[in-house]
């Protein structure tokens, strides 16, 4: 029970829960190195198109798909479901291993988003890439709530920054150099943050994207990735985070 003053008498009001926290990883393994941050073992939820690990906290998790289209629809299903429900979420975070801009962003560092870009929504064209926007429609970017991402960053350590969503997984030299003069404020590319991101903005539930960088963006060099790190390094993170996570609430800290 919560006490309030209304003119000049105390009352008693329901405490009102935070919202649940979905986290949307494209694959079960970025899932489940996720889970590896809570103590418990939490349990699978079965729901209509929907399938879910529940932690012992307030966060589900979410095993939602390569790329931006699929993350798009498991995460807006989700969203759904739980509205449904009376469970709404009001805050989703679009985590997993990434490719990182160097050398703001090493191998086994970790960005949280201050921005969520598409960077390949729009259209080539003889004088260049024109994003979506300036084609006349459209939005090319999300920005996730700054009290959020101040707190993501002090409890992890992670640099802020812009974090990339690509179609197509950055493999050039050429293409790094493009990308980072268009976006000069960018850390790091996946390939689900923006779609996400569409989907949060639809049911109005606030969303942060959180990466940790398991090779440059650049040239693919399989033998320079490390995979593994990148997942031990998302477990640690989440150990920090998740009381960040679960303790947020927008109507508190716009």
């Amino acid at each position: 029970m919560v006490l309030q003053a209304r003119e000049g008498r105390l009352t008693t009001s329901a405490a009102v829960p935070p919202p649940r926290v979905l986290v949307a990883t494209a694959v079960p393994a970025e899932r489940d190195a996720v889970a590896r941050a809570f103590p418990e073992p939490g349990r699978p939820v079965h729901g209509p198109g929907v399938s879910l690990h529940r932690t012992g906290g307030t966060l589900d998790l979410l095993a939602a798909g390569v790329g931006p289209a699929l993350a798009a629809a498991s995460v807006a299903a989700a969203l759904t479901a739980a509205g449904l429900r009376g469970t709404p979420y009001g805050l989703v975070v679009s985590a997993g291993i990434g490719g990182g801009f160097l050398p703001e962003a090493p191998v086994g560092s970790l960005v949280v988003s201050d921005r969520i870009t598409a960077a390949d929504l729009g259209a080539e064209t003889p004088d260049g890439f024109l994003p979506v926007t300036e084609l006349g429609f459209g939005r090319i970017t999300h920005v996730p709530p700054r009290s959020l991402v101040r707190e993501a960053v002090a409890a992890t350590g992670a640099r802020a920054g812009t974090v990339l969503t690509v179609s197509t997984v950055t493999g050039t030299a050429a293409r790094a150099a493009a990308l980072r003069e268009r976006h000069p404020r960018a850390l790091a590319e996946a390939m689900e943050g923006f779609g996400v991101a569409e989907a949060c903005a639809a049911h109005g539930a606030a969303v942060l994207e959180v990466r940790a960088v398991s090779n440059p963006v650049g040239p693919r060099d399989r033998a320079a990735w490390r995979i593994g790190d990148a997942l031990a390094a998302l477990t640690t993170a989440f150990g920090k985070l998740a009381p960040v996570l679960e303790s947020w609430n927008s109507h508190d800290h716009p």
